[in-house]
C-alpha cells in the first residue's frame, strides 16, 4: 500500500469511513524482506481504520512498521506470539494531563498498562510558555518532586523530553489561559490591544515550536476572563499554523447550549476545526440533555463547521476542590483567594453563594454535585491531610465538627489550593449515549499515576487508570454498545487525524510502530472511586516507537517516547 493511501485512511477515519485492509503481505518501500527487530505473529489485526479485523503478522524495524502479512517464517530479534490476542495501533489519549507527571516519573505507568502510547495535553494552561512569575508559582510543585525547572518555551520543553524521554509520546496544545496569565495575570479584565498582540506572539511562537493548536479551559481562572473576541484572535494564529482549537467549554451545565454556540462561533470566525474536551451534561437539572447536545453538534456540522468532542467513560468528574468556591473568590490567583478565605465576613458570603441554585456567573460545582454528600476528597498534597482522602465533605465536616462548606475553605487553605475532588455530576445514560456517537474520541483527563514511586502517594480518579480498558471491557465486550473495530478507531486514527499526526494511529507499513496487544476476553478496568490505585488488566504488550514498554503484561524499563509536534513546527525552534 502506498503511503499516500495510508495517510488518506487516517484522514477519512475521523468520519468513520473504513479503509479496506488486506491480509496480503505489504512492505514499506526499501524494507528488508527477511529480518525484523520485532515480529508480532498470529494476532487479530484491528488496524484503526474501522475496517473489520483480519489475521496477519506485523514486522517492525527500528521505530517503524515495515511489513504486514504472512511473515511467520521470517527471522526477528524479538518475536511476540499474539495468538488469541488483538493487535491494534497504540491508543491516543485525547486529554492526558501528564506534561509534568512524565518529568516526575517517566514510566507513565497507569497509561501504558491500559494501552496508551501517545498523550495529548495542554488544557487551558499548558506547561509552557513561562515567565519568571509563572516559574515561581510552579516552584513548590517542581521542588516537591525534585524536577529541574530548566525550560521556558515549548521548544525547550520538547528538547527536555528528547534528552530524558518518557515511556509515551507527548503532544500539547498551547493554553490560552497560560498565555493570558503570562501577559495579563489573573485579573478579571479585558486585555489591552498591546497585551493581545503579546499574547498572539506567544501563541505564534508556540505553534512554530510544535503546539498542536490553541486550547482554553473557560470554567476556570484566568481563562474565564477571556472574551470570545480574544479567543478568536488567538485561534486565528493557531489556524494560520495548521492547528485546531480545543476547549473545556464555558459551561457544561445550565448554559451548555450557549457555551457550545461560543465554541462553534470561534470555529467559524477563526476558520479553524474545533473540539470540546470531556463532553458531558453536568448536574442533575441537565441529566437527559445529551441527545440535544449531540443534535447541536450535528446541526453545526451540517452547516459546514468541523466540530467534534471527546469524553471519558465515567459518571463522576474530578476537579480542584477550590472550584467549589465562587468565581469571585478565585480571582487574582492563590494568595488573594487564601486571604479572602480567612475573612469571617467573606466566608459567610461564600457559604451563601455555594448554596445558590441559580448562580449565573460561575459553574456552581458544590450545588450541582448535591452538596457535601456529592463531593469526595480524592487528592491532597500535604501528607498530613492524606487521611481524609476517599471521604466525602459530609464525612469530613462531621469529623471536623464544622459546616462542610467551612471544611472546604479550611482544606483549600491548608493544602494551598492543591486538593482535588471527585464530584457526582453525570448520569450513566448520558454517558452511554455520547459513547455511542462516532464523533466522540476518548481521553482520561488525568495525569499518569503509578502503584509505586513519587506519583503513588495520593489517590486519584479511576479514569487515570482505566478509561480505555473500561470501554473495551464493559462497553465493547460486555454491553456491546460499540463494536471492537469502532472503539479502536476512536482510540487511534480518529484522534491522530484530529490533531494532525500523519504517521500514527493506524497499522500500516511506513507508520510509527506504536502497537497495543491485548486480550479481548480479559481486558478490564480495576480502579474504583474508593480504591483507585490499580493498573488495568488484559494489556499484554505495548510498543512505543518499536520498543516494548509493556511485555507479557509487565512494565519494562524502556523509555522510547518522543515529542509529538504539530503541523506548524519549524525545525529552527529546536535551538530556541
Amino acid at each position: 500500500m502506498k503511503r499516500s493511501l495510508a495517510v488518506a485512511c487516517v484522514a477519512v477515519s475521523l468520519l468513520g469511513i473504513a479503509c479496506q485492509s488486506s491480509p496480503r503481505t505489504v512492505l514499506a518501500p526499501g524494507a528488508p524482506k527477511n529480518t525484523f527487530d520485532v515480529l508480532i505473529t498470529g494476532g487479530r489485526i484491528v488496524d484503526g481504520s474501522g475496517a473489520p479485523w483480519y489475521r496477519a503478522d506485523i514486522g517492525i524495524v527500528g521505530d517503524r512498521i515495515t511489513a504486514i502479512g504472512k511473515l511467520g517464517d521470517q527471522t526477528a530479534t524479538t518475536k511476540i506470539d499474539a495468538s488469541n490476542l488483538i493487535v491494534a495501533p497504540g491508543f491516543i489519549d485525547m486529554l492526558g494531563q501528564s506534561e509534568f507527571n512524565v518529568l516526575a516519573d517517566g514510566r507513565a505507568a497507569s497509561k501504558i498498562t491500559q494501552g496508551i502510547t501517545t498523550e495529548i495535553t495542554g488544557e487551558g494552561t499548558s506547561i509552557a510558555p513561562l515567565n519568571d512569575r509563572l516559574i515561581l508559582r510552579a516552584k513548590t510543585l517542581y521542588d516537591r518532586y525534585k524536577v529541574a525547572q530548566d525550560f521556558r518555551t515549548l521548544g525547550e520543553y520538547f528538547a527536555r523530553l528528547e534528552r530524558t524521554p518518557p515511556a509515551i509520546n507527548v503532544g500539547t496544545f498551547v493554553g490560552a489561559g497560560g498565555v493570558r496569565a503570562n501577559v495579563v495575570g489573573d485579573s478579571q479584565r479585558a486585555a489591552t490591544p498591546e497585551e493581545l498582540e503579546q499574547m498572539k506572539t506567544l501563541v505564534g511562537q508556540a505553534m512554530e515550536q510544535g503546539a498542536l493548536g490553541l486550547s482554553t479551559s473557560l470554567q476556570y481562572v484566568p481563562d474565564r476572563f477571556a472574551s470570545t473576541d480574544e479567543i478568536v484572535a488567538l485561534a486565528r494564529i493557531a489556524a494560520r499554523h495548521g492547528g485546531i482549537y480545543i476547549s473545556h467549554q464555558r459551561s457544561e451545565s445550565a448554559q451548555i447550549m450557549p457555551s457550545l454556540d461560543e465554541v462553534f462561533a470561534i470555529a467559524e470566525r477563526a476558520a479553524i476545526p474545533a473540539e470540546v474536551w470531556h463532553l458531558k451534561t453536568a448536574y442533575q437539572a441537565n441529566w437527559g440533555r445529551m441527545a440535544d447536545v449531540l443534535k447541536h453538534f450535528e446541526a453545526a456540522r451540517a452547516r459546514g463547521l468541523d466540530v467534534t468532542a471527546n469524553m471519558y467513560p465515567y459518571d463522576r468528574a474530578s476537579n480542584g476542590l477550590d472550584a467549589c468556591l465562587p468565581l469571585w473568590v478565585r480571582e487574582g490567583g492563590l494568595e488573594p483567594m487564601l486571604k479572602r478565605l480567612q475573612d469571617p465576613a467573606l466566608r459567610e458570603r461564600i457559604k451563601r453563594d455555594m448554596n445558590d441554585a441559580n448562580a449565573k456567573d460561575w459553574e456552581n460545582q458544590w450545588y450541582g454535585s448535591g452538596g457535601a454528600d456529592g463531593v469526595m476528597l480524592s487528592t491532597v498534597s500535604d501528607p498530613s491531610l492524606r487521611k481524609l482522602e476517599g471521604k466525602t465533605l459530609a464525612e469530613i465536616g462531621k469529623e471536623m465538627s464544622k459546616d462542610p462548606r467551612d471544611a472546604v475553605m479550611d482544606l483549600v487553605i491548608a493544602d494551598r489550593g492543591e486538593s482535588s475532588v471527585i464530584i457526582s455530576i453525570m448520569r450513566e445514560d448520558d454517558v452511554r449515549l455520547a459513547l455511542s456517537n462516532p464523533l466522540i474520541a476518548i481521553g482520561t483527563d488525568s495525569g499518569a499515576r503509578a502503584e509505586d514511586g513519587p506519583l503513588s502517594e495520593s489517590k486519584s480518579h479511576p479514569r487515570a487508570w482505566g478509561s480505555f480498558a473500561r470501554i473495551l471491557g464493559k462497553y465493547v465486550r460486555d454491553d456491546k454498545l460499540i463494536s471492537l473495530e469502532e472503539a479502536i478507531r476512536r482510540f487511534t486514527s480518529r484522534p491522530a487525524a484530529r490533531v494532525g499526526i500523519a504517521d500514527r494511529g493506524i497499522l500500516r507499513p511506513g507508520f510509527k510502530a506504536d502497537v497495543t496487544v491485548f486480550d479481548a476476553a480479559r481486558i478490564r478496568d480495576v480502579s474504583t472511586f474508593v480504591d483507585p490505585t490499580h493498573y488495568s488488566e488484559g494489556v499484554m504488550h505495548v510498543l512505543v516507537n518499536g520498543t516494548a514498554v509493556v511485555s507479557s503484561g509487565k512494565i519494562t524499563s524502556e523509555r522510547p517516547g518522543q515529542p509529538i509536534r504539530g503541523p506548524g513546527y519549524k525545525a529552527i525552534s529546536r535551538v530556541q
